[in-house]
């Protein structure tokens, strides 16, 4: 099993995340971290140096700090990953959030610097992963005007929008979320298991509200073979080979 997004670099893995790391080892195949705030990124990429060929990065920014990262502060941080562009899997999160961005104005911003990341994941050549939450027929919108291709939507949970995510062959990554939500059990239900992938969104999403961590990927599958009346063995072969396949993730299994 692979977790596809995640966030081990946030603070709260400061006093474990030796131990957190060890458990994800012995249980999965490989983890990605999202580093979705400049401010992160150089322990991101000192945990994936650490942890090379299990632990991977897509960098990006999170559309909540529209208001408090600059155009000088983007544009420079586009030219830092340009720099790691060996080191990084993906592009994201980026997107759309008019959940923590209520004006106009700021939402505009938010549009303005999605279109900016799709055309930069285009020119790295790098698969997109995008965050969208109270903007989803905003961000479709903007995906298929801009020819996106090689999309990971993050979490979504717009059931009556899954025909367009099929439509357009983009994936969807699932979490615990469905365990819970039954808008995101019909999206579990009526995305094809070709077109899923796994999740945590760790440290959050956590079960009984206490800190998650990716192993809880395992639960997330176990939900998904219960929802679509597959074997579990089915969901964790299939989303780990096409989280491979998306990411391109080099396992060094040679070695």
């Amino acid at each position: 099993m692979i977790d596809v997004h995640c966030h081990l670099e946030q603070k709260d893995y400061d006093q474990d995340r030796d131990s957190i790391l060890k458990n994800c080892k012995k249980e999965l195949t490989a983890v990605i971290i999202s580093c979705a705030n400049p401010k992160n990124f150089d322990v991101t990429m000192k945990l994936v140096e650490e942890n090379k060929n299990f632990l991977f990065a897509t960098v990006g920014i999170h559309p909540e700090y529209v208001k408090e990262i600059t155009e000088k502060e983007q544009d420079a941080f586009l030219d830092i990953i340009t720099e790691n562009r060996e080191k990084i899997v993906g592009i994201g999160e980026v997107g759309l959030d008019y959940n923590w961005v209520k004006e106009e104005q700021w939402q505009k911003k938010q549009r303005e610097l999605f279109i900016k990341f799709i055309q930069f994941s285009k020119e790295l050549k790098l698969p997109l992963i995008v965050h969208t939450r109270e903007a989803y027929e905003d961000a479709l919108t903007i995906l298929e005007h801009e020819d996106a291709r090689r999309v990971l939507m993050h979490m979504f949970g717009a059931h009556h929008l899954v025909q367009k995510i099929i439509e357009n062959k983009w994936y969807i990554s699932l979490n615990t979320m469905i365990l819970t939500s039954k808008k995101y059990k019909k999206v579990a239900r009526d995305i094809p298991l070709e077109l899923v992938l796994l999740e945590t969104d760790s440290p959050w999403l956590g079960l009984d509200k206490k800190r998650n961590d990716p192993t809880s990927v395992k639960v997330v599958a176990e939900k998904i073979a219960e929802i679509k009346h597959v074997s579990f063995e089915e969901v964790d072969k299939l989303t780990t080979k096409h989280s491979l396949e998306f990411f391109q993730l080099n396992l060094n299994r040679a070695t």
